[in-house]
């Protein structure tokens, strides 16, 4: 059982399904427990009060995974914070070395296996984890942060034209669910370019004060 005086264990994803999943496992299991729905939120809620692990999405709006974890790696009052990725999106080989090039503290692909990533939990919070600090520069994360949102965006628009097509070939009765997957690949998609737009500004703005 985990007692206030250990802390809570914050979770941030923006999918509510998953969201409450989450909640309602580690809460069975004895964890306190807080949620948030972006970067934003959770950093807001780590303001408030330090949790003892962060266990987080990548691919969120407004403030994605890689963001909130690189801006924790930069505030000297909370970057020794562990810090775990689960992502159904982000799980390229080179995804995971850009997430522990930035510090990332475990990296776990979705569906989740409770059964491995219970024990997971357990180990952080009874011993902890070493933080490395992160070694790229601001401009070196924003190329690289780049360089997986472009890879990103370039297979979601690919996924989305072959299923497009596909989704006119199937029979009436199977569309409504194909159609479905469909439009959550789409939102993907949108939220990838949101984001990218974003760091291509912050790059420009870096390289016009250089």
């Amino acid at each position: 059982m985990m007692t206030d005086e250990q802390g809570y264990v914050l979770i941030v994803d923006d999918i509510p399904d998953i969201l409450k999943l989450l909640d309602a496992t580690l809460k069975f299991k004895g964890y306190r427990v807080v949620t948030a729905r972006n970067g934003e939120e959770a950093l807001e809620v780590i303001q408030q009060e330090r949790p003892a692990l962060i266990i987080a999405d990548i691919l969120m709006p407004k403030m994605d995974g890689f963001s909130l974890l690189h801006r924790i790696r930069l505030d000297p009052e909370i970057r020794e914070l562990p810090v775990i990725f689960l992502s159904a999106t982000y799980v390229a080989e080179e995804d995971k070395e850009f997430a522990h090039a930035i510090g990332v503290t475990r990296f776990v692909e979705k569906p989740v296996d409770w059964e491995k990533f219970l024990p997971i939990i357990s180990d952080i919070l009874k011993n902890g984890a070493p933080v490395s600090p992160t070694m790229l520069n601001e401009v070196e994360f924003y190329k690289r942060y780049r360089q997986r949102l472009e890879m990103k965006l370039k297979q979601k628009v690919s996924q989305i034209a072959r299923d497009e097509h596909l989704v006119k070939t199937l029979p009436d009765i199977q569309k409504p669910a194909f159609e479905s997957t469909l439009q959550h690949a789409i939102r993907e998609r949108d939220e990838i370019q949101l984001i990218l737009d974003k760091v291509r500004n912050r790059l420009d703005k870096l390289a016009n004060s250089e």
